[in-house]
Parts: structure tokens; C-alpha cells; sequence
């Protein structure tokens, strides 16, 4: 059985495009594959070094995977820092990866652009974090977006540095993750691109629902259709993107009905939107309130998660280092 792994920052809470963009598919792929998803608090430091509260961020991070349905009995849940064998993978990878190629990725030269204080060596080997965070489970696909293309190439040439430096065939070349569909693209509010982390561009799955009618209501709209069955601009296609996922095949005619034919009000259309966003997600803002409050039940799930990912990362740990040639005197 194939081996996936996927993870998610401590500080990026799920929001409707990683719902119905991924998450969806995630839950689906614990039968046919033998998967694992980790929580990313390691990663998260090269962004925020000094988190407020990074338990807290974890824990509720482990609650959201857990409420949309990913089971911990089926698949390996874990946090990525309960899992020492990452960190000396990423050391002994962080030896064999050359400073010009870490400079010259698009991740670490966007961070050196938005965070021109706090450019620190773990940006700038985010790539290799990265790779032993596949490699440490032998990974054959890891479903990544765009923006991770070039990390996941990345890993892929380190697997094959590693392999050719020994002179073995020891880390599979991960694949990036074909779900067998074209992925649903869930668009942001800000007029432009898909959702995302960036401030009121997303809604997510912890939003209360007052705060997500003051999200939708600042949604970027135009100036309105001034003739008949105009075409529409991108940031009224994405509201109705979003209205495709959450709302019925009748409100949406309604809408478009209104636009072809210049009558559109866009504040009813966005509050209707609003309501729709909020009964669709009331069921997973209410088990994500639950499993919150159970301490005992999230205890046992990142114990499990732990001691897995650790059975798996051991065991490669151990073999990483027979094959550089550390051994016990």
C-alpha cells in the first residue's frame, strides 16, 4: 500500500478551501492508502518564532482534522514535534543541501519579501524541513498546491542526492498527489485567487457566524451589470463559486437570473451567501466545539499518532544511519 503524507501549519486553522479542496479527499483516501497528516508546529516557527500560544494552535488544529473526519484509528494523525527523528533527519538532509539552491526557491525569496526582519536559517532551509517530514515515512505521494510544487522537487532531488551519495536505492522519489479529479478551486473573498491565509480573504471552519457575515458582507464586489447577461467580472464569479458549493441549484438560478438581467442587489445576494456558509459549516464548528472540550479524547489521538509516526520514523531514522555509517562501538 502506498504511503501519503500530507500536513498542515500549527498557526493556519482549516478554512473552507482546505475543506472542500483537500480535506474532503483526505478523509476518503484513509482506506486505499496508508496515510499520514501531521500538524506542522516546527514549521510554523520560520514565520512565528515566538507564538502566543502554540499549544493552544496545535490542539485546535488536531480538533479540526478529527471533526471533518479524519480517523486516527484509519490513518496516522500527529504533531510534527512529537517526533524527534524529523528533526535529525532534516540534520543529517540539511548537510547534503547546498546554500545557491536554497536561496534560489521561490518560498524562501517571497519570506525574504514579506518578512524583511525575520529572515531566518529556518526559511531558508524550509525545503529540507520539508523533505525529511516525507522522507522520514518513505513517501511515495504528498498532495501539495501550487506555491509547494517547487519544495516537493526539492525533496525529490535530495531523496536522489541521498541515494546516489551511498550508492543505494533507499528513498522512494515522491510524486505529488493526483486525487483522479481536478481539485474544487474554493476562491477567496478579496476579489482575486483562490482562499487563502491572508486577512479577510478566508472563512474558517472555527468562524462563529457572526463573524462570518461580517467576512462575506466585505467581500469584494463591482459596480453592477449594466446590460443584459453582461460578463461577469472575476469577483462576482467568485461569488457565485462559492455560492456553487454552499447553496442550493435554486438560490443560485435566482441570483443569476437577478445579474443577467440588471436587477442584482449584491448586499442580498451576499447575505444570502452568508447563511448559506454558516448552515453548511454549523455541523463541523459544533464537532470541532466538542472535540475542543475533550481533552481526554485529543490526548488519545495524538498519543496514537505519536506512536505511530514514530514506529514509521524510527525505523527509517535507523536506517539512514546504518547507510552513512554511524555505528555503536
Amino acid at each position: 500500500m502506498e504511503t501519503v503524507l500530507s500536513g498542515i501549519r500549527s498557526t493556519g486553522n482549516l478554512h473552507l478551501g482546505n475543506y472542500y479542496g483537500a480535506v474532503t479527499n483526505f478523509v476518503r483516501m484513509q482506506k486505499d492508502y496508508n496515510c499520514y497528516f501531521f500538524v506542522a508546529d516546527l514549521h510554523s516557527l520560520t514565520t512565528y518564532p515566538t507564538p502566543e500560544d502554540l499549544h493552544s494552535n496545535v490542539k485546535t488544529v488536531l480538533a479540526e482534522y478529527l471533526a471533518c473526519g479524519i480517523d486516527p484509528e484509519a490513518s496516522t494523525l500527529y504533531v510534527q514535534s512529537d517526533v524527534p527523528e524529523v528533526s535529525e533527519l532534516y540534520l543529517l538532509l540539511n548537510m547534503n543541501a547546498y546554500v545557491g539552491e536554497l536561496e534560489r526557491t521561490t518560498t524562501f525569496k517571497d519570506k525574504v519579501r514579506t518578512q524583511p526582519d525575520n529572515v531566518n536559517a529556518g526559511l531558508l532551509t524550509y525545503p529540507v524541513l520539508m523533505a525529511a517530514d516525507i522522507l522520514i515515512h518513505r513517501s511515495h505521494k504528498v498532495p501539495v498546491g501550487k506555491d509547494q510544487e517547487q519544495n516537493l522537487e526539492m525533496t525529490r532531488k535530495f531523496a536522489r542526492r541521498f541515494n546516489n551519495m551511498y550508492g543505494v536505492d533507499y528513498f522512494p522519489l515522491p510524486q505529488s498527489f493526483n486525487f483522479g479529479k481536478e481539485l474544487l478551486k474554493v476562491p477567496g473573498l478579496d476579489g482575486t485567487g483562490k482562499m487563502g491565509k491572508t486577512d479577510g480573504n478566508g472563512i474558517y471552519l472555527v468562524d462563529e457566524p457572526e463573524v462570518v457575515r461580517k467576512k462575506v458582507m466585505r467581500a469584494v464586489t463591482d459596480a453592477g451589470p449594466t446590460k443584459e447577461n453582461q460578463e461577469m467580472s472575476e469577483p462576482i464569479k467568485n461569488i457565485f463559486s462559492l455560492m456553487d458549493i454552499v447553496s442550493t441549484p435554486e438560490t443560485i438560478d435566482h441570483f443569476r437570473e437577478q445579474y443577467n438581467t440588471c436587477k442584482i442587489r449584491y448586499g442580498d445576494m451576499k447575505k444570502q451567501l452568508a447563511e448559506d456558509i454558516i448552515k453548511a459549516t454549523d455541523p463541523l464548528r459544533e464537532k470541532i466545539r466538542e472535540i475542543l472540550a475533550d481533552d481526554a479524547y485529543i490526548r488519545k489521538a495524538a498519543g496514537m499518532g505519536q506512536e505511530k509516526a514514530r514506529a514509521s520514523a524510527s525505523k527509517t531514522l535507523r536506517e539512514v544511519r546504518q547507510i552513512i555509517g554511524f555505528k555503536p562501538f
